[in-house]
């Protein structure tokens, strides 16, 4: 029976809907402090905007664009006790647009002095939550293969990285899925192999191995990295073969699903398609955002996934999600876990 650390996701993770109003408002109610918030407008067009505690607030990157961390005042102000304040942007407040955030806690202050702990060959700041499996991590590059301490305290499934000083630098994430050859990008392309990225290696469950690319090394330049780990009952990053049926492919996660992020690997085209359980309340989950897109929420049965109390399983034929003999990668968050601690099992939507 699968068992877990973590009875209550929300602890952790959640995602949270607003109404935006053009001026100033603040969104409460999570049941932690956020130190990673990724907003989208839902209801028209807009960029994705994520923010840390580690950059700070006003900080801006997004997934849709290659740019460099830009400073905008009227966006999201400050990081709250149990959510954040947003300012008269229209990507974050637009007035009666729909809003979903998308919340992680970290939280425990990280520092690493290569020199001094011989850990790594970079020095790295950041913050980490080790129950949770999650660390923000920042770094200057130096242009040549380096190791950096992420402070998990396991291997790493999973690690995106972004340059903050330099437009035109793509997001580059390390899966443990596609392997230490290749790399994925926030793009339509399928994996990319390059031993520039990661040289090859894979992360250890102190460092994780960058390569000579100004992806995530250039010289000078500086970096934000979002590191993830498994964790039972919580969270999950693995891959599936489509089988190109409507009663399609399931994927075991034990625990019921609340945030999907699922990509196709194997061919080029389609996208970074994001589901979770707060914007479609019940099965089929239909509603997707593009991460690498700045479109609106689309509605399409399409894409149809019903979330289960251990997994999900994927309702439609569509390339995106369920192509026959195509290879997907996902990012799962958890809603409830399987079976608790305590031995309380989950329920389906």
């Amino acid at each position: 029976m699968a068992y877990t650390t973590i009875d209550k996701p929300s602890d952790y993770f959640d995602t949270k809907l607003y109404t935006g109003n053009g001026g100033t408002q603040s969104i409460t109610g999570l049941d932690f402090a956020p130190n990673f918030v990724w907003i989208k407008k839902k209801s028209a067009a807009g960029s994705h905007k994520l923010f840390d505690t580690i950059r700070g607030a006003t900080e801006v990157l997004r997934t849709n664009l290659n740019d460099a961390e830009a400073t905008q005042s009227t966006t999201l102000t400050s990081f709250t006790s149990d959510g954040f304040a947003v300012g008269s942007n229209g990507d974050v407040n637009g007035n009666t647009n729909t809003i979903v955030s998308w919340n992680w806690k970290a939280g425990t202050s990280f520092t690493n002095d290569a020199s001094s702990t011989s850990v790594g060959s970079i020095d790295s700041t950041g913050s980490v939550n080790t129950d949770a499996g999650f660390s923000i991590i920042s770094y200057t590059g130096t242009g040549s293969v380096a190791t950096i301490a992420h402070g998990l305290g396991v291997t790493p499934s999973c690690f995106i990285t972004k340059c903050r000083s330099n437009n035109g630098t793509s997001w580059g994430m390390y899966h443990q899925s596609v392997g230490n050859t290749a790399f994925m990008e926030f793009s339509t392309a399928a994996k990319q192999t390059n031993a520039a990225y990661f040289n090859n290696t894979s992360p250890t469950s102190s460092v994780f191995t960058i390569g000579t690319d100004t992806i995530n090394n250039g010289d000078g330049l500086t970096f934000i990295a979002y590191c993830f780990n498994d964790v039972q009952g919580y969270s999950k990053f693995g891959s599936y073969t489509g089988n190109g049926n409507a009663d399609g492919t399931f994927v075991y996660t034990g625990f019921k699903p609340a945030f999907v992020i699922v990509k196709l690997t194997s061919g080029s085209g389609e996208h970074w398609y994001i589901q979770d359980a707060t914007r479609d309340t019940f099965n089929p989950s239909a509603k997707r955002i593009k991460a690498q897109t700045n479109d609106a929420e689309l509605d399409n049965t399409a894409f149809n996934i019903d979330f289960l109390s251990n997994g999900m399983k994927m309702r439609n034929t569509n390339a995106g999600h369920n192509g026959s003999g195509s290879t997907y990668i996902y990012t799962v968050f958890a809603e409830n876990p399987f079976v608790t601690s305590t031995g309380v099992p989950a329920t389906a939507k």
